[in-house]
């Protein structure tokens, strides 16, 4: 994963032609768009010629969305129904969008029953769903309720989520029965699992997964 912001404030054509070196000569896989530090939101105009750049390039941009946690950055250039303008514009652009949008998780989850091509990743905050297990179960039950099974992706991002704890937390998840009976969520199989832990984020960084354990 490259990151070649702030892409505005750095000019938006430095920031193409990096991402572009980086994915041609450097095998990058998947590109950052971190607009918190940045001079605009994500569906600034100015930003179309980028995101039409990673779609010939057919490269997966990963997106902080939700709060934008250090002060003094604006929460107004990430929030998540700015991406409904940007994928109704690009609908072949594959966006990954990092921390569940919290604390706009439902609005983020609509937006990814919407787009085909907009993903759910649990950077950031898997931790807090490993810790407490049952607001856990009620955001992972709705994104696989209205998203699907392949909408949703592992990931870290702060320190303090052990890798092996959280790894292993979504290893032996299972949606508890009270829940799919009174809130019609589904119930966590293999396969969904395996696609949390890399099948989908391999599809779209175009890995061969293969099996380790």
């Amino acid at each position: 994963e490259c990151n070649v912001g702030p892409i505005l404030r750095r000019g938006v054509e430095n920031a193409i032609w990096e991402m572009e070196y980086l994915v041609k000569e450097r095998n990058a896989r998947l590109c950052k768009v971190y607009a918190p530090e940045d001079d605009g939101p994500l569906n600034d105009r100015r930003m179309w010629p980028f995101y039409e750049k990673a779609c010939e390039l057919d490269i997966a941009l990963t997106v902080h969305t939700g709060t934008a946690y250090v002060l003094p950055h604006p929460c107004r250039y990430t929030a998540p129904r700015l991406l409904d303008e940007v994928l109704l514009d690009f609908p072949d652009l594959k966006m990954i969008a990092y921390h569940m949008g919290w604390p706009h998780t439902e609005e983020l989850i609509g937006l990814a029953s919407k787009h085909r091509n907009l993903y759910l990743s649990m950077s950031g905050i898997i931790g807090w769903f490993a810790r407490a297990p049952y607001r856990g179960y009620h955001v992972i039950g709705e994104a696989l309720e209205w998203a699907g099974p392949e909408k949703l992706v592992m990931g870290l991002d702060l320190p303090f989520d052990e890798t092996k704890r959280v790894v292993d937390w979504v290893r032996n998840l299972e949606m508890p029965e009270e829940l799919q009976e009174k809130w019609g969520y589904p119930a966590i199989t293999h396969e969904i699992r395996a696609n949390i832990l890399g099948k989908t984020l391999a599809k779209l960084a175009k890995i061969e997964p293969k099996k380790r354990v």
